[in-house]
């Protein structure tokens, strides 16, 4: 395999995603990505549970994120402003990575429904445990479930938005225009 390259879990992404555009996400594997990647499969596996993961693989420190945010907002905040920090964080943390991965990540994962469905019950964890955090904050049970769930939508669509660059928005202001827009709908009646 050559010498030592730094980034070794960045470049298995780039040639996951890569592979899974060239040939289908169901025609590629794990050896294949590593090998692209110019690593051992056995590489692959300490940063990878499956394949699948390469996608995924971040969404525990993405809740984390969402979470610290939505606790730590400040106590005068209702559900959804509390939410909207959260989501910040989430944008802090996603507008790290390159733009084009994550259109590319987004178009692998809306033409597997199988990673749609992951991608829906990621979502939902994390709804879970936003609603969670506002429980926590004294929010009632029916209102921390819509805003939290409220929010998830938020931003699934605006990392779609962000992803599929019709505009050259960052994911910061996108996430803040589409919480705007969700909130002029509950304004609207």
């Amino acid at each position: 395999m050559g010498r030592w390259q730094p980034d070794s879990q960045g470049r298995l992404q780039e040639a996951a995603l890569a592979l899974y555009s060239e040939r289908g996400f169901d025609q590629t594997t794990a050896a294949q990505i590593a090998a692209r990647a110019g690593l051992t499969e056995r590489t692959f596996f300490r940063h990878f549970a499956d394949k699948r993961e390469v996608l995924f693989g971040g969404s525990a420190l993405l809740k984390e994120r969402i979470v610290a945010g939505v606790a730590g907002a400040p106590a005068g905040d209702g559900p959804l402003a509390a939410v909207a920090r959260g989501l910040d964080a989430a944008a802090a943390m996603m507008g790290e990575f390159r733009r084009d991965l994550s259109r590319q990540r987004q178009a692998v994962i809306v033409a597997n429904p199988e990673l749609r469905e992951r991608e829906l019950a990621k979502l939902a964890d994390y709804a879970v445990a936003v609603a969670d955090a506002l429980r926590q904050r004294g929010v009632g049970e029916a209102q921390a479930t819509l805003a939290a769930e409220a929010g998830m939508t938020v931003l699934r669509l605006a990392v779609q938005r962000w992803a599929g660059g019709d505009d050259d928005q960052d994911l910061s202001t996108i996430m803040r225009d589409s919480v705007a827009d969700l909130r002029a709908v509950a304004a609207s009646g």
